[in-house]
């Protein structure tokens, strides 16, 4: 009897020195999404996604291979500020005949919208996170 009362305690101190709470914390702080990219398409197949979330950290993934998470440094950040202040997502663009066309979808601030020709405010958000995707994805 004595065993089934210990033994929850003595696991709860265990865990409780492990740090635990914080990292519970940190994952939930990070599902905060600010930003996400979806690449498709191509004859290359290309399915990647970039996520930015609220806390500088993004994660990465793309149609074969690991996800990867990363944190942006403060310079690639404000960047990435600036450009998303002044995105203008508009309207989903139909989709153009033939096969060889990539399409990027982003999502901001609950809006998800689908383009094959960037646009004028789009090309710089979108150069931003492919940016990241080259620079923190790699395949272990």
């Amino acid at each position: 009897m004595w065993r089934v009362i210990l033994m929850p305690v003595l696991l709860l101190g265990l865990t409780a020195g492990l740090g635990t709470p914080v990292q519970a914390e940190a994952v939930q702080h990070k599902k905060k999404l600010l930003v996400e990219l979806r690449r498709e398409g191509g004859f290359a197949g290309f399915d990647d996604r970039v996520r930015v979330y609220t806390n500088a950290c993004v994660r990465l993934s793309r149609r074969t291979g690991p996800t990867v998470d990363k944190c942006l440094t403060k310079a690639e950040w404000r960047t990435l500020k600036y450009h998303l202040k002044r995105l203008k997502l508009g309207r989903s663009q139909a989709r153009p005949q033939g096969a060889d066309f990539l399409k990027y979808t982003l999502t901001y601030r609950k809006h998800r919208v689908s383009k094959y020709t960037l646009t004028k405010t789009w090309a710089p958000v979108v150069a931003d996170l492919e940016k990241f995707l080259t620079k923190y994805w790699a395949p272990d």
